[in-house]
């Protein structure tokens, strides 16, 4: 007997419930106001696999300006797995971002690598997950306004404009951005932080002088005592992971860095912890 075909169609707000069962199936720390951020961000970018009225994957795309898209939130309902569905909304994902963007990246689980290698996806580095409690360590906390200095250093950082993820993940944040800045208040850094399902997830935190990373992180921890926290660090930055662990966190997994298309340079290492596996 034939299996019932699957749809892929765009993903509404309407299938927030769906796509949060999902996400809870693969374990993921995504909330409902992440899907909506997503959506909002990329309404017409966003698509799910429908199979018997019912939402069976999702994936999401994030673009950055005519630079740079971020593929993210692959997801199939386990039951419906290796029938190709997460292959489906690969294709239409690239087709919607294929005269939009010069260069699509993703982060990748290691069971999803060999999905994206067929699409031409090469590994562009490794960003490891890293997962702790928060301890208050008698830290400054000084607030950053949302300023073009924020965004500007971010900009560099970043190597395209996300300015809109980033007031939209500020004003989502769970507790006010931190910053670290030079005695003549060149902002050097700054660092957010936002609720998640399993844990509240710490990013991004960009510095630009290696010599304030751990005054950054320790700013924003100290606004989360007590907190389950996740950090995805970026290995690129240089900085130790030793900075981790003797804060008490623990590396949980690896996470893969792909990228397909024109070519730009790996993530730089202003970026100790990227803003989510889901929008780079």
């Amino acid at each position: 007997m034939q299996s019932p075909a699957i749809d892929i169609r765009l993903l509404f707000d309407s299938d927030i419930p769906a796509a949060m069962q999902l996400k809870e199936a693969a374990g993921w720390n995504q909330t409902e106001t992440d899907w909506r951020r997503l959506l909002s961000l990329e309404p017409n970018g966003c698509f799910a696999a429908v199979k018997d009225g019912r939402v069976v994957g999702t994936t999401t795309t994030t673009t950055y300006g005519s630079e740079l898209a971020w593929i993210g939130m692959v997801l199939v309902d386990p039951q419906v797995r290796r029938q190709g569905i997460a292959t489906q909304l690969m294709k239409v994902a690239i087709e919607y971002l294929k005269d939009r963007v010069a260069t699509v990246k993703l982060d990748a689980t290691a069971q999803g690598r060999p999905v994206y290698e067929r699409f031409g996806f090469a590994v562009e580095s490794v960003v490891e997950r890293w997962i702790g409690a928060a301890n208050l360590r008698n830290a400054d906390t000084p607030m950053v306004d949302v300023t073009h200095d924020l965004l500007a250093l971010d900009r560099i950082a970043f190597g395209a404009d996300r300015s809109k993820l980033l007031e939209k993940l500020i004003h989502d944040a769970c507790v006010p951005p931190v910053s670290v800045r030079a005695t003549d208040r060149t902002l050097n850094g700054y660092a957010l932080a936002r609720r998640g399902t399993n844990a509240d997830y710490v990013g991004p935190v960009v510095v630009r002088d290696p010599q304030h990373v751990e005054s950054l992180l320790d700013q924003v921890l100290g606004t989360l005592p007590g907190r389950r926290v996740y950090i995805d660090f970026n290995t690129e930055c240089g900085a130790s992971t030793s900075m981790l662990s003797d804060r008490g966190f623990v590396k949980e997994r690896d996470l893969i860095r792909m990228s397909n298309g024109a070519g730009t340079a790996k993530t730089s290492p202003f970026v100790i912890a990227i803003a989510g596996p889901e929008t780079g």
